[in-house]
């Protein structure tokens, strides 16, 4: 089968012809048809087989008849991830070349007048996450009245990020008679109860087995010490020791703080990598993104944000830094290699913490996953307990004792003293003669101005006033020596002085 016997547009059949495609993927092949026809569909299909080129294609044939209106956009696509939806955008202007549409992207991090702008030019396709459609819906620059086809992709993603309620008040704002197209890799029970509220007599193609992991993915587990250091040293060595096949490689942490430590640790070890996690500005995420496509890093340390979707066609290795606590995440995370028909290596560091984790993928994948190395019972119980020799947070070293250190405190507090009470200027043998000469000149001066202190006596102030004895100036000021004579402008008397007053 080709894209020509699916019913796609003379236009798109160019532009797919010009990307370099000639056959569908099995989930392309079921989706466009139905596609076309204006049915409902729910597709399930491992990450990485094609999916959003099977809503694409037949869309933007679609919308080659009709005209959108301001404020009220044709289609809406809603995506869990600014990079997704960017992906998505990206798919849309290169299929959609020989087409003249309007597409708006609305994603977090990027200026609302610029959105408010194509929004008011009029959108065929609009292209946004559910918190920034929400957002501008609100502002009353967005009527979701005229959208004709909805698409809900990554579907499980949403739910794992907290968006299905938002999903449910978008969907309540568009038409009822809508053409929704629902795409997924896994199916928890609350998605199906989402599609069954939404779907009407829906098309399901399903093209394998819901959270499975492509069969040309070699998957691996590693064992590692709990500590840190351990695991970032199983890394290293992992990485080293498949320097040969390894062309680039994501490294997935399950939380944003890891990611930057590892990053950070990477760096000095003089890896070339890079980071992407959520916190990161857009700007710095799109740029580190298209620097790993380019091939700019072999590396790329990155938490879940870059685990669904994304298409980087030509990533061999992923490592799981982390075992992912859901499982669903592992089949998202190594779907990352192994991309249209490629090979590709997965290996998941693993502790003895994460053995639960590591049953919960088995079960899900519904096969057993090979140790790379020897299981856990080959790693000791002491083995990463000790401290790292630098760092925050490291325990003392032992026979550092509390007597030990209250010794050396009371020594170093004497030899303070000792040092205080010495005088610095004291002539040894063993000095260079210069230097002997320049303490002789100094000791001079101070002699002759303490005898002339001596001599001067009190000063006129503590006299006047009876003062037993002189006070003391603050330490650090300078003492004012008062002179009798008095300041002012000597011999020479200033003109405007000699003008005589008139009476």
């Amino acid at each position: 089968m080709t894209f020509s016997d699916l019913g796609l547009s003379p236009k798109v059949l160019s532009a797919v012809t010009d990307a370099g495609y000639t056959q569908p993927t099995p989930i392309q092949a079921g989706a466009i048809p139905h596609a076309l026809l204006g049915k409902d569909i729910l597709g399930i299909a491992q990450t990485g087989t094609g999916k959003t080129a099977s809503f694409v294609l037949p869309m933007l044939t679609r919308l080659e008849k009709g005209r959108a209106r301001a404020r009220m956009p044709r289609t809406l696509i809603l995506e869990p991830t600014r990079e997704l939806a960017a992906q998505v955008e990206e798919n849309f202007i290169r299929y959609g070349k020989n087409h003249k549409l309007n597409i708006a992207l609305l994603i977090g991090g990027v200026s609302f007048d610029e959105q408010d702008k194509k929004l008011e030019r009029g959108a065929d396709v609009l292209i946004a996450t559910p918190g920034r459609l929400l957002d501008h819906r609100e502002r009353g620059k967005l009527l979701l009245n005229g959208v004709e086809i909805l698409v809900i992709d990554e579907a499980d993603r949403m739910l794992d990020m907290g968006f299905i309620p938002d999903i449910e008040r978008i969907c309540e704002m568009i038409p009822f008679t809508r053409q929704t197209l629902f795409f997924s890799a896994t199916m928890p029970p609350e998605i199906t109860k989402l599609t069954e509220k939404f779907l009407h007599a829906p098309v399901r193609v399903e093209v394998s087995k819901a959270a499975s992991a492509a069969t040309n993915i070699i998957q691996r587990l590693v064992k590692s010490g709990a500590k840190p250091w351990d695991k970032r040293e199983t890394l290293r060595n992992l990485i080293k020791a498949e320097d040969a096949d390894l062309k680039n490689a994501i490294i997935f942490c399950n939380r944003k703080v890891e990611v930057s430590e590892l990053f950070r640790s990477l760096l000095k070890h003089d890896f070339d990598a890079g980071a992407l996690h959520g916190d990161m500005d857009q700007r710095a995420r799109m740029q580190m993104l298209a620097n790993f496509r380019d091939g700019k890093l072999r590396y790329l340390v990155a938490s879940d944000v870059a685990a669904r979707g994304l298409d980087i066609p030509d990533v061999s290795h992923v490592f799981n830094y982390d075992v992912p606590i859901h499982a669903e995440d592992y089949v998202h995370r190594i779907g990352r290699t192994g991309r249209a028909g490629r090979s590709g290596k997965s290996f998941t560091i693993t502790t003895r913490s994460d053995t639960k984790y590591v049953d919960a993928i088995e079960r899900l994948i519904g096969t057993k996953i090979e140790w790379h190395d020897g299981d856990l019972s080959t790693v000791t119980e002491s083995e990463g307990e000790e401290a790292p020799r630098r760092g925050r947070g490291a325990p003392r070293r032992a026979g550092r004792k509390d007597e030990d250190r209250k010794d050396r405190g009371e020594r170093s507090k004497k030899d303070r003293h000792s040092k205080r009470d010495e005088t610095p200027e004291t002539v040894s043998d063993e000095q260079p003669v210069a230097e002997v000469a320049d303490i002789a000149e100094r000791r001079a001066r101070k002699d002759a101005i303490r005898s002339e202190n001596e001599r001067k006596g009190p000063s006129n102030r503590h006299e006047q006033r009876g003062d037993a004895r002189p006070q003391r100036d603050r330490p650090g000021r300078h003492r004012q020596e008062e002179d009798d004579a008095t300041v002012g402008f000597g011999d020479d008397m200033p003109a405007f002085m000699r003008i005589v007053a008139k009476v």
